[in-house]
């Protein structure tokens, strides 16, 4: 029996979009480094200082892949030296209004979940 794809089907698919999705988003660094970028433009440099705990190489590593699933445009321009500059893209700013009630459930039941920990 042969395996039949859709044509929208791609190598990149994931049978889970949940699992797929939180994957990405889920790791340390990319809802820090998407509300970082959440309603501005910012150079590396910015971005690297203002985060300020993350490596040079993680955050670059977090850009690429989180360009690579759209959520941010990178834009490079012809200049001496170049500059580079990151923003959302209209999927990462589709991503704001779930992201930012998951920021908001977290800062709300910190304590709470903080202290169940130390009951077990």
């Amino acid at each position: 029996m042969t395996k039949q794809f859709d044509d929208t089907s791609s190598q990149f698919d994931h049978p889970c979009p949940i699992r797929d999705v939180l994957d990405r988003i889920g790791d340390q660094w990319s809802l820090l480094i998407l509300k970082t970028l959440e309603n501005r433009t910012i150079r590396f440099t910015a971005l690297h200082k203002e985060i300020g705990d993350i490596s040079r190489q993680m955050l670059s590593r977090t850009l690429k892949k989180l360009e690579k699933d759209g959520y941010i445009v990178r834009t490079i321009y012809a200049e001496t030296p170049p500059r580079v500059e990151y923003a959302l893209s209209d999927l990462g700013q589709s991503f704001l209004k779930p992201m930012n009630a998951l920021i908001t459930w977290a800062n709300d039941n910190h304590k709470a979940i903080n202290l169940a920990r130390r009951k077990s």
